[in-house]
């Protein structure tokens, strides 16, 4: 799909790999409308990049309908949905405590897999109704997935599960969408510098990159936009979870 003259939602624009990603669509002539929390520098960086910005939480499922609703009336079409909301919590299954609490598991679960796909079936029917493309496209939705979902560490049982699930179900809802032009892909990196990653100091950051193959370092925010636009742009893209990680395999701890 070509990126020009399109527009795009961009989940967690305000900042990190979203914030890149939402930079480069917009680099490359897109339209672009960021959603994140209120609490967010959404609307300040909407407002770099000529664009909209809509709060919400994804974990209020009927909130971030109306947002991304929102959005598209601001758009008036929707293309392309990137997707970069999740975060995770540190708690083995079974701890000193006591078993893993059930709640707190089924919050990580709905941070990151029930809101992925809550927007992911809200951005297919925005989508169901473009005219198609040259190539038949309609649309393109990338979610974010985690190199943990393939070998989670002690610790992390709910956000594997999680993120696991955002993989596995981008072939699934790829041949759900197929027939209306609509592809969907993955994406899972390794450790990357944002949030609170990107405060980790130099010494640390370089023990917890020495298992890669190289470049021994953490990601770039800008690397993960242009595996986006690469998704966007390859139409033979579909289905799939790519790991963006410098052959990183995450050790049991």
């Amino acid at each position: 799909m070509k990126i020009s003259g399109k527009t795009a939602v961009v989940v967690g624009g305000a900042s990190g790999m979203a914030k890149a990603t939402a930079e480069m669509l917009v680099r490359e002539g897109a339209r672009v409308s960021i959603l994140d929390l209120p609490t967010s520098k959404g609307a300040e960086v909407a407002k770099e990049l000529g664009g909209t910005f809509h709060a919400c939480d994804v974990t209020d499922f009927a909130g971030t309908e109306a947002a991304l609703s929102a959005a598209c009336d601001d758009l008036g079409a929707l293309h392309i949905v990137v997707n970069t909301a999740g975060g995770g919590i540190v708690m083995r299954t079974l701890s000193k405590n006591g078993p893993h609490p059930l709640d707190d598991f089924r919050r990580v679960i709905d941070l990151n897999l029930v809101s992925a796909f809550n927007i992911a079936r809200l951005a297919a029917a925005r989508m169901s109704a473009n005219e198609p493309d040259e190539n038949g496209e309609r649309g393109v939705i990338i979610n974010t997935a985690s190199i943990a979902a393939f070998e989670g560490q002690i610790g992390q049982i709910a956000y594997t599960a999680a993120k696991a699930g955002v993989a596995g179900m981008c072939l699934t809802m790829a041949r759900d969408l197929g027939s209306l032009g609509i592809r969907v892909m993955a994406i899972a990196p390794s450790l990357f510098l944002t949030g609170l990653t990107s405060m980790i100091p130099d010494g640390m950051a370089d023990g917890l990159t020495a298992g890669a193959a190289f470049p021994k370092r953490m990601g770039k925010p800008e690397e993960y936009a242009r595996l986006a636009q690469a998704i966007i742009e390859t139409p033979m893209l579909n289905g799939s979870t790519i790991r963006l990680d410098a052959g990183q395999r995450f050790q049991p701890k």
